[in-house]
């Protein structure tokens, strides 16, 4: 998910997305090349972040077998990008969900592993999350339950009911180290979390979405201890305040593109092991301060 920066740190961003842009480019398909995944479900595929992801992952010289594309109104006009995609590619299926209905997320399990029949699922993305421009002053019980909801609740609940799918992968898969390959939760977060940071916040409060992204963070560290010995790896990413709708929502332009985002967390996930589960890192691989 994304937070809105000070203009010190967009004009930083903005000269290193200037300098390295074109290395990201010409080393974009090897990056992704380091990523070997049979299966992977995306929440909140149908626009911004979400979908970028199922495009780069389609791109892949070696694409998975699987993309799973949740989103919450399959049908609708949001979808719509989504649907034609679909439609050209068979490797993709999109999966009715919710996050923040624990029916919904079990029937997206149910569903899910009828299409995988005896194999398991390696990569969990929990991209789906929800923001609110209130100010501290502004905000209210209803809609720090909705964003805890979806942004903190729903990955939880993701978790624990694909679980079964993820260990069946991981028991899948040679070796005894732990990558993205194998299987993996990665939740995206945002620097809005950061406790140490409070990046932005004389742009844009947004309190009930630090708190939920900061909880998210604590969670992500409790899945990669509670799941280590399951052979699944955990990390919480924060993927850059990007040109999507919801990074754009208070009237500032994002400095960074979906494609640059994507680009740089397929690099990062294609790199990580056993020491980095349970990390906090942003989508050019550097650790963020809880």
């Amino acid at each position: 998910m994304q937070v809105l920066m000070g203009t010190c740190e967009i004009t930083k961003l903005q000269k290193a997305l200037a300098e390295s842009r074109q290395e990201q480019c010409s080393h974009s398909q090897g990056s992704m090349a380091g990523l070997h995944v049979r299966s992977l479900l995306v929440t909140g595929a149908n626009r911004g972040i979400g979908l970028g992801l199922v495009q780069h992952f389609l791109r892949m010289p070696n694409p998975p077998q699987w993309i799973f594309a949740g989103c919450r109104d399959p049908k609708g006009q949001r979808a719509q990008e989504l649907q034609n995609l679909a439609s050209k590619h068979p490797n993709i299926i999109i999966i009715p969900l919710e996050v923040a209905d624990p029916t919904s997320i079990k029937a997206a399990a149910a569903k899910v592993g009828e299409h995988l029949g005896g194999s398991g699922l390696n990569l969990l993305i929990n991209n789906a999350g929800i923001v609110k421009l209130n100010t501290l002053d502004t905000e209210t019980l209803e809609d720090m339950r909705e964003i805890y909801t979806t942004n903190t609740v729903g990955p939880l609940l993701m978790g624990q009911a694909f679980l079964p799918l993820l260990k069946r992968a991981a028991q899948g898969s040679p070796g005894s180290g732990l990558s993205c390959s194998k299987a993996a939760i990665v939740n995206m977060s945002s620097i809005g979390g950061s406790i140490a940071s409070s990046f932005g916040w004389e742009l844009i409060q947004i309190t009930s979405y630090r708190c939920s992204k900061a909880a998210l963070n604590m969670l992500s560290r409790c899945q990669s201890l509670a799941y280590k010995e399951h052979g699944i790896l955990c990390v919480a990413l924060h993927p850059g305040w990007v040109q999507t709708d919801m990074g754009s929502s208070a009237g500032h332009a994002p400095p960074v593109t979906v494609d640059d985002s994507v680009q740089g967390m397929l690099k990062v996930l294609s790199s990580l092991s056993e020491k980095d589960t349970g990390a906090f890192l942003d989508w050019e691989g550097n650790v963020i301060p809880w």
